[in-house]
């Protein structure tokens, strides 16, 4: 019961850290998930929450999208993510994790001393970053950290950040969670517990985050972005 009710209370705030921040569901839950069912298969039985919740998050900011960004950075997370999904059962976890690391503490540290407003991706730049972000999307279940990184640096304001980072998601999600499901079907089921728990609790925490972005000005969201990546990061590096 004990192991129940930290899912649902981490799935509650991961839902509601995503419908602010735009990421989050699977930098919290995959962790935790995998203490029981390892990393792997967490990996597998987490995008099947973060898909729920991250199609209800766009439902709700679709009008805000941007649709040129997610042509160019979406599209090309979505090869990334399928990329990273093929690979995922093969690659070493401990160098991912330290590069991940460092490259979001170097974006929240380009936030926080005002680098990331004076940087703006090319069409080219954007293209890589939406592939690197898939990448690890698929490969290690963190695909939102990067893609936010990286976002900081498009000429977004605050609801299209995020309405275009749920699209992007969403994008990443539809192409790797088949590969998923084929390699680790039979296991996902075995894990149906957990995941049904975890669903419910990223819903719930996505109505309860919706209603607190509106809230929030547009230089604090910056830097609760910027401080969400931060401690990804470190935890990234600390746990490598």
């Amino acid at each position: 019961m004990t192991w129940e009710v930290a899912i649902a209370l981490a799935s509650v705030l991961a839902g509601a850290i995503a419908s602010v921040a735009g990421f989050g569901i699977g930098s919290i839950l995959t962790p935790l998930v995998s203490l029981q069912l390892g990393t792997q298969l967490a990996i597998a039985a987490v995008s099947i929450p973060h898909l729920a919740a991250t199609a209800l998050r766009f439902l709700m900011l679709r009008k805000s999208l941007d649709a040129a960004v997610l042509r160019d950075f979406g599209i090309a997370s979505a090869a990334g993510g399928l990329a990273g999904a093929l690979l995922h059962a093969r690659a070493g976890e401990p160098a991912l994790r330290i590069v991940f690391g460092l490259l979001l503490l170097l974006a929240a540290a380009s936030e926080f001393f005002g680098l990331a407003q004076r940087v703006r991706l090319s069409r080219g730049g954007a293209l890589a970053a939406g592939g690197l972000s898939g990448l690890f999307g698929g490969l290690v279940g963190n695909q939102g950290g990067i893609r936010s990184a990286a976002m900081l640096a498009l000429p977004l304001r605050r609801d299209a950040f995020v309405a275009t980072a749920t699209a992007t998601a969403l994008l990443v999600d539809g192409a790797r969670m088949p590969v998923y499901f084929l390699s680790a079907g039979s296991r996902l089921v075995g894990a149906w517990p957990v995941i049904a728990v975890a669903t419910a609790g990223v819903i719930g925490g996505t109505f309860l985050g919706r209603s607190l972005l509106s809230r929030i000005p547009e230089r604090p969201f910056r830097m609760l972005v910027a401080s969400l990546l931060a401690l990804l990061g470190l935890y990234m590096l600390a746990t490598h």
